[in-house]
């Protein structure tokens, strides 16, 4: 799985161009800092409390990543009403049998309290492992919105191809890893919306981007939703947190693809 060929236009040796990729952590500091204005704002105001209405919803870091690093993103969420789940599963190392083992059963327990189909929200690597939920559960499954997330074979190649090494190294894989893999990579029996930066500093764009499938053919919806962020970035990104909640926030029996509020001259 972690062989990452195929880098597709991105900067020689694979992945997002290196000045990308040094401007990822001030660029998130500015996007952190922004979503929390505009959430501080939103709560003296009361507004869209109740958009949510108590839905669950699950949210899966990315590699090397944990339930701390998503706290943005379910915090926003949770104000608006969604009844927001982290994974509880440490850090994302990866196929490893913790996870592999661990995450169908976290969400099979919420799914079972909460008595109603599940969103998974998956952030980078998240995404892929909220594809392979779907893949399990489909009727479990409300939808999936996934971040920067790649997925395709294409995308394997990134600024993170090293840090997966070592831990396959370290925390080893799953055996069954390639068949996950290619599961996942088979089209998704739920809606499916792919959000993806040109401007992400670690995974190649073109590999978090999905095939679209429109509402009413006889398959679920797929769409790409393209934003300006950081890759770091999609968990606390205003315009990403913005389409997240449009995304929850759809009827999936009367989907309608997104579109980007109107400027107001």
């Amino acid at each position: 799985m972690y062989d990452f060929e195929g880098d597709h236009g991105s900067a020689a040796g694979g992945g997002p161009a290196p000045w990308l990729l040094a401007l990822e952590v001030p660029r998130f500091g500015i996007e952190y800092g922004a979503s929390r204005a505009l959430d501080l704002t939103a709560c003296l105001l009361r507004a869209d409390r109740d958009l949510g209405r108590g839905r669950p919803v699950l949210v899966l870091p990315g590699f090397s990543a944990n339930d701390r690093l998503t706290g943005r993103l379910r915090g926003h969420l949770a104000q608006r009403g969604w009844d927001v789940h982290g994974w509880g599963l440490g850090t994302n190392h990866g196929l490893t049998e913790q996870i592999v083992t661990g995450l169908p059963r976290r969400f099979v327990e919420i799914a079972e309290r909460s008595g109603q189909p599940v969103s998974v929200v998956g952030w980078s690597f998240g995404g892929l492992l909220a594809r392979w939920l779907a893949h399990q559960q489909p009727d479990r499954v409300r939808q999936v919105v996934t971040l920067g997330s790649p997925w395709r074979a294409e995308g394997e190649q990134t600024r993170a191809t090293a840090m997966f090494e070592r831990s396959r190294t370290k925390h080893g894989m799953v055996d069954d890893a390639r068949e996950i893999v290619d599961l996942l990579r088979g089209e998704v029996p739920v809606p499916l919306t792919a959000v993806w930066s040109k401007s992400d500093g670690i995974v190649p764009w073109r590999g978090c981007t999905v095939d679209p499938v429109a509402p009413g053919d006889g398959r679920a919806p797929a769409e790409n939703v393209e934003v300006v962020s950081s890759h770091v970035g999609m968990v606390a990104n205003p315009l990403v947190l913005r389409i997240v909640v449009d995304r929850l926030g759809q009827d999936t029996a009367a989907w309608r693809p997104y579109r980007a509020p109107t400027k107001v001259a």
